[in-house]
């Protein structure tokens, strides 16, 4: 058994909460609506060269997408509404990162855990979230909404194990910022390209009984063009348009009526669905407990 004395110099350790039950996230994190977000600030994201370089080099998303974009989520799920299981990927996800470390296209040496590109990886998650409900919820946030939902975003990034150096603590130190690395940090790299390409490979999803996937594997051939071509429309069309345009991503007017058309549609829908429908599994587990 520990001393007392030992306790005092190695105190417990006190875990960083995660986000409130009550506020924005729990609301919107793990709304279906999210699938049709995260494109896009995945993409955001790799558009940093060192991330960019850690994902080509260290990452399977090429080999198993499906499989990387269900960890993706379900890790973005117990960000928010995890509890105590929080913190614990928090800690997963350093751990995972220590090892991942290369040297980038420029010849520029990084580590995933680098704070300033592991703070970059987080703060694309707030402008996705915001821009993403002009068009999926048909009402923007307002600016109260803004402050609480970025505060909430902040309070996550403590529990990745980001410090308060590592990332703006307020909303009016966020926009800067963003613009400076839109300016003079992101670029689009060959992941960004390979992610909006028309002709990546992608495979048929690996899900459901078997008579089902080996339907899938037969009509794949014929929908794999249409599933890249709505992947590249909703990673463009719902990226901020400051994010688009320091990418060189293409987007015309015609392109921005169909993105609202299909905005009214989802905005439409989704909110009448039942909660059990609404939500992701796991984001709806949580909020029936609560």
């Amino acid at each position: 058994m520990r001393s007392v004395k030992a306790r005092e110099r190695h105190p417990a350790r006190t875990d960083p909460a995660p986000p409130p039950s009550d506020g924005i996230l729990w609301d919107v994190a793990g709304d279906l609506r999210i699938l049709c977000t995260l494109p896009g600030a995945l993409t955001m994201q790799v558009a940093h060269p060192a991330v960019g370089a850690g994902v080509d080099q260290h990452s399977v998303f090429r080999t198993d997408p499906w499989g990387r974009g269900e960890r993706s989520v379900r890790s973005v799920l117990l960000w928010v509404y995890g509890g105590e299981e929080a913190a614990a990927e928090g800690r997963r996800l350093r751990e995972l990162h220590k090892t991942i470390q290369g040297v980038d296209a420029h010849g520029h040496r990084y580590h995933a855990l680098m704070p300033a590109y592991y703070a970059w990886v987080h703060a694309t998650g707030f402008p996705s979230f915001q821009h993403g409900q002009r068009y999926l919820a048909r009402r923007p946030f307002t600016e109260a909404e803004e402050r609480q939902l970025y505060a909430e975003w902040v309070q996550v990034g403590r529990v990745l194990g980001l410090h308060e150096r590592d990332m703006p603590q307020t909303l009016e130190e966020f926009w800067p910022y963003w613009r400076r690395m839109l300016a003079e940090e992101v670029e689009p790299t060959g992941v960004v390209r390979e992610l909006v390409a028309l002709d990546m490979r992608i495979p048929p999803p690996p899900y459901g009984p078997r008579p089902v996937r080996g339907a899938l594997r037969a009509a794949w051939p014929l929908l794999a063009p249409g599933l890249a071509r709505l992947r590249r429309f909703l990673i463009i069309g719902l990226m901020p348009p400051d994010a688009r345009r320091a990418l060189r991503l293409p987007w015309s007017p015609r392109q921005e009526r169909r993105l609202r058309r299909l905005g009214r549609v989802v905005a439409s829908v989704v909110p009448r669905l039942p909660e059990r429908l609404r939500y992701l599994p796991y984001a709806y587990r949580a909020r029936a407990a609560r």
